[in-house]
């Protein structure tokens, strides 16, 4: 399966230590998860996406992006193929406007379900999925109903609200595909749609049977004496609600941070005020 990278943070950030320099960076990562990978940084609200088919351990542009890229918001995805051709078309992060996605999963006979789920997507949206897989139908599938309440292009969206939306999509698409698995030794062929969607100001999670994990504090903050952001947040779990950074990642990478398992079914998310609300998919 694929691997996730989810940042947001007050402050704009360098991300190379996650993407790269990290014992299990996502380019270490990709040593099994050779078929492509993409990053998507936010600058001014608006997102810049760099994608290539080949493996990012092998790929130099990887390594010149994570070095350069300083931004607030970031998304980043390893590919392993599991529905779709290697092609640049197939390769995550997704992105419709502002809104940027990458999804760790696969949906089980995807060939039997694809058009019942295409019904639930307006013809305006149906237009804009060039590619092949089941997670580019997934992410406009999200969005087809996160537009039914929530106008795509506001900047200031509730993050409970939004929680709320992705949750009955959720629970709609299983109507569909039926149950998600979370058996971490089930073949790769069964229902899995672990993601992470964002449109640079909010930011959200959901486990869907492939692990997640988040981090929103560090042991202790080697900027905490100069940064002008630093709070207790940084280096406690948050009793106001509001944090100053949350990462989400396939798996836990070494440094400061600490990270906090993201359970089964559960839906983490972030909104423009970086206030932090989850719960468990009902």
């Amino acid at each position: 399966m694929c691997r996730l990278f989810g940042f947001r943070s007050v402050i704009l950030s360098q991300v190379h230590q996650s993407l790269v320099q990290a014992d299990n960076a996502l380019e270490v990562q990709s040593r099994e998860h050779p078929h492509g990978w993409g990053v998507a940084y936010y600058v001014r609200n608006s997102p810049h996406i760099i994608k290539s088919t080949s493996a990012a351990l092998e790929d130099k542009i990887f390594k010149k992006v994570s070095g350069v890229v300083s931004s607030q918001t970031v998304l980043g995805h390893i590919r392993k193929a599991t529905i779709g051709e290697t092609n640049i078309l197939n390769t995550h992060p997704f992105q419709y406007g502002h809104w940027t996605f990458a999804h760790n999963g696969n949906i089980k006979n995807f060939d039997k379900h694809r058009e019942k789920i295409i019904e639930h997507i307006p013809e305006y949206f149906q237009k804009f999925i060039l590619g092949t897989t089941d997670s580019e139908t997934l992410f406009y599938f999200l969005l087809s109903k996160i537009s039914k309440d929530i106008n795509l292009s506001a900047e200031e969206i509730n993050i409970e609200e939004f929680t709320n939306i992705i949750n009955e999509a959720i629970n709609e698409l299983i109507e569909i595909v039926g149950d998600l698995n979370f058996d971490e030794d089930a073949p790769p062929t069964e229902n899995f749609v672990s993601f992470i969607i964002t449109n640079g100001n909010l930011m959200l999670a959901f486990n869907g049977g492939k692990k997640l994990y988040y981090s929103t504090y560090k042991n202790k903050c080697l900027d905490r004496d100069t940064c002008s952001s630093y709070s207790p947040e940084c280096e406690a779990p948050t009793k106001t609600g509001f944090v100053n950074h949350l990462i989400f990642s396939s798996e836990p990478l070494s440094g400061d941070n600490i990270w906090i398992d993201l359970g089964p079914k559960e839906i983490l998310g972030i909104d423009y005020k970086m206030k932090i609300f989850k719960k468990t998919l009902d």
